[in-house]
């Protein structure tokens, strides 16, 4: 305790004379916390945004400690940035120039005397770099030491130490040679299909799986492509690609005298695009003795590399319930809600706390788990058309009302936009049950609750997913959403006719409400435009709707009643019709009878399109433009290629004049942090490129004009 006491004084005498006020103050504090070796937090800067950054200042607040932000100019009026005690823009919307930019961010820290650096995930939270600058500033950062970083950071570095520790590791290639030939040979005596893994980073970036030998020069490629835009090394390795594998994690937590536990695991199989898209804690069927080895194994890595903070283990496991680890993530995890609805834990107060240098606040034995949890993430993105990501403003958001079995993670309120520069996750949903058939019926309750307008999202697919029969069984695998596909993406019902009575009926009241608005401000009362009686130009109590749905055009016959009823006819089927829009916050409800049959569902009118919202489902129709209002498309992308997307031109692979067939790769475009290969439309000769690499397009905006190959 002496000897703590004494190297905290003479820190002091070292920051005094370099004139640094506020470390002298910290410094003062590690004296008074000499007993403990703890240093207390009052600062943070969160070098992160959206949902991670505001959940870290709600932790913060918490506790006690000033929370400090940094924002880019996308991001100037975002939740995280009014959630602050302090806000500050480091540069443009390019996460490159802003949120990657640690020179801006230690500048900053420094001028708010910031005391901690909370990284959040991604951007910086695995940047070994600035993990030493941070140590070389004497801000703490919270996480792992840079050396832990490191070596997990590299995956074969990672598996080197991981097999000397007698941690299990999957079979593979983890060597210096990177040429083609070498790569491809080790694939061919691993054997197809084989796994195409970046060294670096995470969240299934730089990653592709060559399911033969034909494919994998090109899966390479494109792995490498990605790897070198991510992470600034296109350095791969390989594994054998086990069938139908487990995604089971373990949270580790270690602090700066040597002791570390796991708070149990979490099963994370069901993904898209090599990411995880729902997680539940405990892992299903997982017995309490396979639990226990996955734990100590867990462990064990962590030790391994001294590891402090918190950390997740990541390992395959097969239907035996045999396990290998996978890589190990030197950060918090995004699905950690799930680990601290089961445990009561707030894994960010433990960071804060393990980063001031306090023990760990409970031992293993402590540690115990209660109930099961869902954690469902939404994305701004189109399941439909393979998950492609999207942008766009949130016209309407609502969700369910959090209490302590349910959290929405979230960085995004009503009215904000999802930026195309930035990942399109835009909350998460986590629920807590009894059990896990408790815990599924609440998610799909609450996913019928989650409803957006403006953009595209999964929440309909998340919820076919949570009430497929295999999931609720448990039998979940990194192939689920493949294998089930049928079920996962059922063909699309016409809307009832229950519910094209009360969009009708949502239309014709909200006619009224606007008519009656126009009459209080009009000096006309006896005006035809300000009657909402359904009398319009000699047309008595009648008149005739068209709703479209899709592709598809309704007819509905309305009659106006004296009594405030209608009666609506569709496909000559007679249906009596009553109700009023209610609100209730700035929620609009639409309390209806059709045929005696009383509901409310949710109601949203933008523009021309009607937007329903019940517990069975959604519904989205439209009432035609007039066409004097329907704007020519002067795009010009007939006979062209379109971006599906906003994004920027990673590599053009054909030139003007090539002969090209239908399907072949024409351009590689990166957005939403993603990559999207553009492939040729149709077959024909290139004409005209119309955007080179480095190049930004703008979404449906022509790529690659073509002709038709007259020599066929």
């Amino acid at each position: 305790m002496a000897t703590a006491a004494m190297a905290a004084a003479r820190l002091v005498q070292r920051w005094v004379r370099s004139g640094l006020k506020l470390k002298w103050l910290c410094a003062l504090t590690c004296i008074r916390n000499a007993t403990t070796g703890s240093c207390r937090i009052e600062k943070v800067l969160i070098a992160n945004r959206g949902e991670i950054a505001c959940r870290v200042m709600r932790t913060a607040k918490k506790m006690g400690v000033r929370s400090v932000a940094v924002y880019s100019e996308a991001d100037k009026h975002s939740m995280h940035v009014s959630m602050a005690d302090e806000a500050y823009h480091i540069g443009p919307a390019a996460s490159q120039q802003s949120y990657l930019n640690m020179e801006k961010i230690m500048q900053i820290a420094k001028q708010t005397e910031s005391q901690a650096i909370h990284p959040g995930y991604g951007f910086l939270s695995e940047n070994t770099e600035f993990a030493e600058w941070c140590k070389k500033e004497d801000i703490i950062f919270v996480g792992p030491p840079s050396t832990a970083i490191r070596d997990m950071g590299i995956k074969s570095t990672s598996k080197a130490i991981m097999s000397a520790a007698g941690v299990p590791i999957v079979e593979g290639y983890h060597g210096d040679n990177q040429t083609d030939q070498q790569l491809m040979e080790e694939a061919n005596q691993i054997g197809y299909p084989v796994m195409i893994k970046a060294v670096r980073g995470g969240g299934g970036k730089g990653m592709r799986i060559a399911q033969t030998k034909a494919q994998f020069l090109e899966q390479l490629e494109s792995a490498r492509r990605e790897a070198k835009k991510s992470f600034n090394d296109d350095i791969m390795l390989l594994e054998k690609f086990v069938d139908n594998p487990r995604h089971v994690e373990v949270q580790v937590f270690g602090d700066q005298y040597g002791n570390a536990v796991y708070l149990f695991e979490r099963d994370c199989s069901v993904q898209r695009r090599h990411q995880k898209i729902i997680e539940e804690a405990p892992g299903p069927g997982i017995s309490p003795e396979v639990r226990r080895r996955l734990g100590e194994a867990a462990v064990q890595a962590a030790k391994a590399v001294n590891y402090v903070g918190a950390g997740t283990v990541e390992f395959i496991m097969d239907s035996q319930h045999n396990f290998y680890f996978m890589e190990m993530n030197t950060r918090l995890q995004v699905e950690h809600p799930v680990t601290e609805m089961i445990t009561g834990t707030d894994l960010v107060e433990w960071q804060l706390r393990v980063a001031a240098g306090e023990k760990l606040p409970m031992t293993q034995e402590e540690l115990s788990f209660k109930g099961h949890a869902f954690e469902a993430r939404i994305y701004a993105e189109d399941p439909d058309n393979n998950f492609m990501p999207g942008a766009g403003p949130l016209l309407h958001l609502s969700t369910p009302a959090p209490d302590t079995s349910i959290r929405i993670e979230t960085g995004v309120r009503q009215g904000d936009e999802v930026s195309v520069h930035y990942d399109p996750m835009i909350a998460k949903l986590v629920v807590w049950g009894d059990d896990r058939m408790a815990a599924l019926n609440k998610l799909r309750y609450c996913l019928r609750q989650y409803n957006i307008v403006g953009l595209s999202t999964n929440i309909n697919f998340l919820f076919n997913l949570a009430a497929h029969p295999e999931f609720e069984a448990g039998n979940v695998h990194t192939n689920f959403i493949p294998q089930h596909s049928d079920g996962l993406f059922p063909a699309k019902e016409a809307a009832s006719k229950m519910s094209l009575c009360q969009a009708t009926l949502a239309l014709i009241l909200q006619e009224r409400i606007q008519t009656n608005t126009f009459k209080a401000l009009s000096h006309d009362p006896f005006s035809p435009f300000a009657d909402s009686s359904g009398r319009r130009l000699n047309i008595l109590y009648r008149r005739n709707l068209t709703l479209i749905e899709g592709q598809n055009k309704v007819n509905i016959d309305v009659a106006y009643n004296n009594d405030g009823t209608y009666r609506i006819q569709i496909d000559g089927q007679v249906f009596h019709v009553s109700g009023k829009l209610t609100t209730e916050g700035d929620i609009t409800y639409l309390e209806s009878s059709v045929n005696g049959i009383l509901s409310k569902p949710k109601v949203v009118i933008t523009d021309n399109t009607i937007h329903l919202f019940s517990m069975d489902g959604s519904v989205q129709l439209s009432s035609p433009v007039p066409k004097y209002l329907v704007a020519v498309d002067a795009s010009g992308s007939e006979g062209a290629a379109v971006a599906p997307m906003t994004g920027t031109i990673e590599k053009v692979f054909i030139n003007e004049g090539d002969h090209v067939r239908a399907g072949d790769p024409l351009m590689v475009m990166i957005a939403m942090k993603m990559e999207h290969t553009i492939k040729a439309p149709k077959d024909g000769v290139i004409e005209k490129i119309l955007h080179k690499e480095g190049s930004q397009a703008n979404r449906h905006a022509p790529l690659v004009k073509f002709v038709d190959d007259v020599s066929q």
